[in-house]
This record gives C-alpha cells, sequence and structure tokens, in this order.
C-alpha cells in the first residue's frame, strides 16, 4: 500500500493554494501556512480561499498561522511566499525537528531573488545558508508557466524541477505529477530561477506596451514580439552571468514558455502592473523604487516583478551587463522617466544590443 506523504506549503496566496489543492487531490496528507488569519479561517471553514476565488478547496487541507506547526513532521516542505518574506519565512521552521536533522525535503515555489548584505542572491542560496547543512546542493526549485488560476481548475500545465542534486529533483517531480500537471526534472537550479525572476520584469514592460497600444498606432503585435525576444535574450544573458550550466534551460517551458504566459496571460500580475502604470497612474503616490517596493502590498496585489527588478538592476551592473528593457522598467519605477519616453527608449536601444 503507498504510503500518504505529509506536505507543508508556506504561503496561502492563489499559487500555494493551488498546489495545497494538487497535492491533496493526489491524496497527500496537506498542511498550508497562512499569515492572515482570515485566510486561514476561509480554507478551514468554507473550502475557499480569496485570493483564488471561484475554486473550491478538497476537504482535509489544513491552514494554520503557525509556520512551525505546518513544517513539524513533513516529508516535503514548499515555500510559496513572495520573495520578500520568504527568509524571514524560513526562519521560523529552523527548531522544526524534521527540517534540523535534515529529514524533509524543501522546496521553493517563489519568484525572485534576495538582496542581502553581500548583494543580490538567488533564493536557493540565501536559504541554504540559513537551513541546516544537510540542505547544501540538495534544496528543489520549482518553476514553469503555471498561472494559479489555471493549475486548481486542472488545466494542463508543465513545470520544472530543479536541483543540483538530481534526485531530489525527480522525488518533488514524482510528488507533483499527475494527468494534469507535467513536471520534468532539470539540474540548472541557476538557469531555472533567474528565468523565473526575470520573466516578471518582462511582463511589466509588455504590460505597459500592451497599454499603451491601445492609445498609439506605433505599437502593435510585431513590437510585442520584438519585445518578448529581446526580453528572452535579457533572460539568458544574465543567466549565463550567474552561472547557468544547461543553454537549453532558455528555450524550455522554464525560460521562453513562462515569459509567454506571464507577457500574454489575463492572470499576469505584472502584466497588470504594466498596464495600470499606463491606465491608472499607480506610481504616482510612490516616491521611487525603494518607496515603491516597501509598500508594494498597497496596491492589492504583489507584482513581484518590482523587486526583481531593482535586484536585476543591481546585477547588471556588477556583471556589467547591457539589460536595456531591466535597466528601462527601473529608471520607469524609480520615477526617474515617464513611461512613454522609456519604453521608446528601450525599443529604439535594442537594435544597438
Amino acid at each position: 500500500m503507498k504510503r500518504v506523504l505529509k506536505v507543508g506549503i508556506f504561503g496561502a496566496g492563489a499559487w500555494g493554494t493551488a498546489i495545497a489543492k494538487v497535492l491533496k487531490e493526489k491524496g497527500n496528507d496537506t498542511d498550508i501556512w497562512s499569515f492572515e488569519e482570515e485566510v486561514k479561517d476561509s480554507i478551514n471553514n468554507n473550502h475557499t480561499n480569496k485570493y483564488l476565488s471561484g475554486v473550491t478547496l478538497p476537504d482535509g487541507i489544513r491552514a494554520f498561522t503557525s509556520p512551525e506547526e505546518v513544517a513539524q513532521g513533513k516529508d516535503f516542505l514548499l515555500f510559496a511566499v513572495p520573495s520578500l518574506f520568504i527568509l524571514a519565512t524560513a526562519k521560523k521552521i529552523l527548531n522544526a525537528l524534521n527540517v534540523r536533522e535534515g529529514k524533509a525535503f524543501i522546496g521553493v515555489l517563489t519568484k525572485g531573488f534576495i538582496e542581502t548584505d553581500k548583494g543580490v542572491r538567488l533564493l536557493t542560496d540565501v536559504l541554504e545558508s540559513y537551513l541546516p547543512g544537510f540542505y547544501t546542493g540538495n534544496l528543489v526549485y520549482i518553476s514553469g508557466p503555471s498561472h494559479a488560476e489555471e493549475v486548481a481548475r486542472g488545466k494542463l500545465t508543465g513545470l520544472i524541477s530543479a536541483s543540483r542534486n538530481g534526485k531530489n529533483a525527480i522525488k518533488f517531480r514524482k510528488l507533483l505529477a499527475s494527468e494534469e500537471l507535467i513536471v520534468f526534472p532539470s539540474l540548472d537550479i541557476t538557469g531555472v530561477q533567474v528565468s523565473a525572476a526575470l520573466k516578471n520584469v518582462i511582463a511589466i514592460a509588455f504590460g505597459i506596451l500592451d497599454a499603451l497600444k491601445e492609445f498609439s498606432d506605433n505599437f502593435g503585435d510585431n513590437t510585442e514580439s520584438l519585445l518578448l525576444a529581446a526580453g528572452l535574450n535579457e533572460i539568458q544573458i544574465l543567466g549565463q552571468a550567474l552561472g547557468s550550466t544547461h543553454p537549453e534551460t532558455f528555450t524550455s517551458i522554464a525560460g521562453v514558455g513562462d515569459l509567454d504566459v506571464t507577457c500574454r496571460s489575463k492572470y499576469g500580475r505584472n502584466r497588470r502592473f504594466g498596464r495600470e502604470i499606463i491606465l491608472n497612474n499607480v506610481l504616482k503616490g510612490f516616491k521611487n523604487i525603494t518607496d515603491l517596493v516597501s509598500r508594494l502590498p498597497e496596491l492589492g496585489y504583489i507584482p513581484e516583478g518590482a523587486v526583481a527588478t531593482r535586484c536585476a538592476h543591481k546585477l547588471s551592473i556588477r556583471h556589467k551587463l547591457e539589460m536595456p528593457i531591466t535597466n528601462g522598467i527601473y529608471r520607469i519605477l524609480n520615477r526617474e522617466q515617464e513611461p512613454v519616453d522609456a519604453l521608446k527608449n528601450i525599443l529604439s536601444r535594442l537594435s544597438k544590443v
């Protein structure tokens, strides 16, 4: 008889909740940590979550507001909190016995970078520096074109499970895979993470362009494809600079696949943010990008691309990389340049890269 696996998920937003639904429907014992008491109660009592509207959750998903309670005794742990909060959440589970002894397999679903005293770093690199030594080289990063709204509704979706430890990548592949969820293993944990983080920056640019198409005859579908291709190029440039091991990562679902869906889907928060910069002037209440990042929840949703823009801008300077889209979006979010002027400058510079 197949043993029931115990899984803990940190983050009761749309993505964490969608994965909890998938895992519970596969017969796993699934707990989820929510920062908000209201969300916890809604999951436990009504089997719903406001961040995943219209979806009924299966009975048996248990929500808690204590991260350590969710971590204790689990076979697998998955982080799905925003990048701004992932390290603080990880620090709260260090005393869980299964974590102290390295018995729980740990995966990361969050997309972005982390800013540290040592500069901008990849999520798994930072987590490994705080988790017990057992986890060095053994964390798994999971990404792909996977809007939570569709995963929760059983739409066929592909993911990549990446780790320097191939066996661990396959363990998460087996944990997550179903008829509706295809999971491919990868050893390129760096390339997959860079693709996941930087595509959100490109999606902000795409949203700006998409909104401007409504008012200008200068931009069209051709322009969007130009931006998409140039964005993929920037992702590859940064990925290689940070040590990506497999060029094919960028032409896989982790790279071009995730970039395409994030830029074009109605569910994309970063695309939405880009559109609202033009249509609703959402930046008017923020002084600069630092102010924006510190008050990001005030938007009512969290476009990870805003945080990733600041991080990627710093990385482009450190590694002396030509990244016109990233640095153009930085100037917009930092209130240095008007969006229309910045976008025109981005597009004009693409021919010179």
